[in-house]
């Protein structure tokens, strides 16, 4: 009884699966992580810099644009195009299109979502494709790019660019597609067969990619305004009693909000592209004068204090590094019981140890006769060398002879 007892007791406190696995981190990564709240979506770093709202949108919708036309001449598959322009709207919630250019940009997001969808592209048909999408859209002579400097600085810039938006997305780059949804309402509702309704659906799911819907609203939700759209557009019955969104658990009045961003684009007036690089430009020097005044000394009538010699920053390790390349060690101090003696004269010297450097000095310091026997000894010379050598002895001697030779006795001494 006392086994069965004991037994029975162990199997009580033995801890169950979920208590014994361990936290490895804190850090949560959901697809809700990526709806941003309003505060956020109504006060963009665009609109703080001083980038009007509707310039904003117009640029977020060329952009969305570009990456679309391009991923079309790029021959990638659709979901690669929407992967890039949910991250391109992902992104410039967090910075800045006044500091950040907008096409380079748009080419970082190409070629980040051609990674993320399996279908990767080389960054030069992707600087090629965007620069042929200019010059269509500027109808310029369609010119391909020059493999110069300014090729090189640009595809480094794209290069940064990814990595900016991977460190502003925190790497969360992953994006459920609605396409799947769609299908799957469509088959509860019934119109699984209606090849119509199901192309308008993704046409206006397409379509709202270049707004920020995504950012707002779950793709269910997206998927529930799209079928909404279409069912209108097509004037096709859809079950209300009870209502057909309420089984997907999607409120009206979020379908009704994503419907109208949706029809605002049909709506919008297009706006050339060079107008709006203007805009950016001039808040771009504004910025850039604004940022540049910040940085100088104000005159307060005052010497400024030079500079600290010690140019080291607390880092983020715990610690200081010198970023300067002169930065001197620390002296090192010896300890008393190393040292030999307690005080010692550096001007000292000790007498004995004198004499043996001289005596070695001299000793290395040899007779000119002397290095060369041992020269000619060790066979340095070769035989044209000692030819040389004694013309010009013979020379040297008939110059130091007495002055009152002649020139003539000087020559019958040379020949002979």
């Amino acid at each position: 009884m006392g086994t069965k007892e004991n037994s029975t007791t162990n199997v009580a406190k033995a801890p169950s699966a979920s208590a014994v696995s361990k936290p490895y981190g804190k850090i949560l990564l959901t697809l809700q992580n990526c709806l941003l709240p309003d505060d956020k979506l109504n006060s963009t770093p665009s609109s703080i810099d001083g980038l009007d709202t509707e310039t904003e949108t117009d640029l977020r919708i060329l952009g969305c644009e570009l990456i679309q036309t391009a991923g079309i001449l790029l021959r990638l598959p659709q979901v690669a195009m929407a992967t890039g322009q949910v991250i391109f709207q992902r992104f410039y919630y967090s910075k800045s299109l006044v500091r950040h250019n907008m096409e380079t940009t748009a080419m970082a997001c190409v070629c980040l979502a051609s990674k993320i969808e399996e279908a990767p592209r080389h960054i030069r048909d992707v600087i090629n494709v965007f620069n042929h999408i200019k010059q269509v859209n500027s109808q310029k002579s369609i010119t391909p790019v020059i493999l110069d400097q300014n090729y090189v600085a640009l595809k480094n810039q794209v290069i940064k660019s990814e990595r900016r938006v991977l460190k502003e997305l925190g790497f969360c780059v992953h994006v459920k597609h609605p396409h799947k949804i769609i299908v799957m309402y469509l088959q509860v509702l019934g119109y699984e067969k209606n090849k119509a309704l199901m192309q308008q659906c993704w046409n206006y799911m397409n379509d709202s990619l270049r707004s920020d819907v995504f950012i707002r609203y779950e793709p269910e939700t997206v998927a529930c305004a799209c079928v909404y759209l279409g069912a209108r557009h097509l004037q096709l019955p859809l079950p209300n009693a009870p209502s057909w969104f309420s089984i997907f658990k999607v409120s009206e009045e979020s379908i009704r909000d994503i419907c109208r961003r949706i029809l605002r684009l049909y709506i919008r007036p297009r706006v050339k592209a060079e107008s709006l690089e203007k805009r950016v430009e001039e808040l771009k020097k504004k910025y850039e004068e604004a940022r540049s005044k910040a940085r100088a000394p104000e005159g307060d009538g005052h010497t400024p204090s030079p500079p600290s010699t010690n140019k080291s920053a607390h880092n983020a390790w715990g610690g200081f590094i010198s970023r300067s390349g002169t930065h001197a060690p620390a002296e090192r101090v010896k300890s008393p019981k190393h040292s030999k003696s307690a005080s010692v004269s550096p001007t000292r010297v000790d007498p004995l140890k004198h004499s043996k450097r001289k005596k070695r000095s001299r000793s290395r310091s040899r007779s000119p006769s002397r290095s060369r026997k041992m020269k000619k000894s060790s066979g340095h010379y070769s035989s044209s060398h000692k030819a040389s050598r004694s013309r010009h002895r013979s020379r040297s001697r008939s110059r130091e002879r007495e002055p009152e030779k002649s020139g003539k006795h000087r020559s019958k001494h040379r020949r002979h």
